[in-house]
């Protein structure tokens, strides 16, 4: 991945973390209760490897973060949300209940955005300024 895509454009790692990070965490709605699932609580109640497999997707997350730059203490935060994640798993049930809120694949990837947003501050504000003005012209014209 180059790191010299367009600063306006969302780069593809942060992109496949998101989309990764929805499916794990937050894809399904439950009907009638205020709260997202993804395939990461369902998983981890597999005993045994449901947990790991879990965790092998986390750190794919991180992996993505690394590629797109981001600092050591954000990956070493990111690290931790995931092995919080994993532990949960050791309490059968239980931690399995929690996992359903404790949604560490979406922290990780705000991590990311939060991070890529501050790096990219001023040619995001730019291209703001830039289509706002396009827009005011275009407006304008019409009257």
């Amino acid at each position: 991945m180059s790191l010299q895509q367009h600063p306006t454009k969302a780069p593809e790692a942060l992109l496949k973390a998101q989309k990764m990070a929805n499916l794990m965490d937050t894809a399904v709605k439950i009907p009638f209760v205020p709260v997202r699932i993804g395939i990461d609580p369902i998983v981890g109640l597999i005993p045994g490897g449901g947990d790991v497999l879990m965790l092998l997707v986390a750190l794919r997350i991180i992996w993505l973060g690394k590629q797109l730059g981001l600092p050591k203490r954000l990956i070493a935060r990111m690290v931790r949300n995931s092995l919080i994640d994993f532990g949960l798993g050791f309490f059968p049930i239980v931690g399995d209940i929690i996992d359903v809120f404790y949604k560490a694949n979406r922290a990780n990837v705000r991590i990311m955005e939060k991070w890529w947003l501050a790096q990219n501050k001023l040619a995001l504000d730019g291209h703001t300024h830039e289509q706002l003005r396009h827009w005011e012209q275009v407006t304008e014209n019409r009257d």
